[in-house]
């Protein structure tokens, strides 16, 4: 018999109580509630109406568009992001300030001013020739509203991903570089396969995150009358009026889909971090299962099975 099953047999162990967990609990449920029953009994919300054009065919619509500029300008900003995150550990002193000079310009400047300045390229460069002579495009035709916001958004996106990604790559330490040259791997195969891989973990999270926060940022193209999601509430409402009621199915819709990434990034989340930890990250489910699991009145010894 071990030591902690000695213990038993000689003490009733009585778990810990939490009260106040309970009361807060309460409290704050209170509170939700309250504001729950406030907002459904409020006419002025327009709950019929959100029910009316929460599937409207302009709102899906617009739903499709904002998910391709999610997906369109976060695959370019991860890609140049990359591209950056190695320059800025270039040894080369050019490479390392134009990588830097880039980040600072993209992360300096308001993403909404990047876009408007796309946007009005032709201002500057009526015609684009991309230093190929004979070769001339206007630029009102190649720089439309949607390939100025993917330019904008993608990036902007790529300043910001390049810092994840080094100190993704920095977060890994050096003797795993050192041992893949001593095996005769090349920088680009020591990067590729042995400190990406490993750096996955620490560029995932916040990957995650810019990813939510791209989705929710693409309601600023609607200034360049992109018909996303935003843009396609904004142009029924301007037509019957129903401004709170159309914000409120655009806000249901955001809230929808971020919880789906949401979900989905925790599960990749978890796969990276197998093998670096004891444990891996529980998903919602389980963190839900757990918590009345052990705060249940059954499980402090107040209740009885039945």
């Amino acid at each position: 018999m071990t030591a902690t099953a000695t213990a038993r047999a000689r003490f009733t162990v009585v778990p810990a109580r939490h009260p106040w967990r309970w009361v807060a609990g309460t409290a704050l449920a209170a509170v939700v509630i309250l504001l729950v029953v406030s907002a459904v009994t409020n006419p002025r919300f327009g709950w019929d109406k959100v029910a009316l054009y929460f599937r409207d065919v302009a709102i899906v619509n617009g739903i499709g568009i904002t998910l391709f500029l999610t997906v369109i300008c976060m695959a370019l900003g991860v890609g140049l992001g990359v591209v950056l995150a190695v320059m800025q550990l270039s040894a080369n002193p050019v490479v390392k300030a134009s990588a830097s000079a880039y980040v600072t310009i993209f992360r300096g400047t308001p993403v909404l001013v990047q876009l408007l300045f796309w946007f009005n390229l032709s201002a500057l460069y009526p015609e684009i020739t991309f230093g190929i002579p004979g070769v001339s495009l206007d630029a009102n035709q190649l720089i439309t509203p949607l390939a100025a916001a993917i330019l904008g958004l993608g990036l902007n996106e790529a300043a910001y991903m390049s810092e994840i990604v080094r100190a993704g790559i920095q977060s890994i330490d050096q003797g795993q570089s050192e041992a893949a040259g001593a095996l005769g791997m090349s920088r680009l195969q020591t990067l590729t396969r042995v400190v990406l891989p490993q750096a996955m973990r620490v560029i995932i999270p916040p990957t995650g995150n810019e990813f939510i926060g791209m989705l929710k940022t693409t309601s600023l193209v609607s200034v360049l009358a992109v018909p996303e999601l935003l843009y396609s509430a904004q142009i029924i409402y301007s037509k019957n009026l129903q401004v709170v009621p159309l914000l409120l199915v655009a806000s249901i819709w955001y809230i929808i889909i971020t919880t789906i990434f949401s979900i989905g990034q925790g599960y990749l989340e978890r796969r990276f971090s197998r093998g670096t930890s004891r444990s891996v990250p529980p998903t919602t489910m389980e963190r839900l299962r757990k918590f009345f699991r052990v705060h249940s009145p059954l499980a402090t010894g107040k209740g009885k099975a039945s």
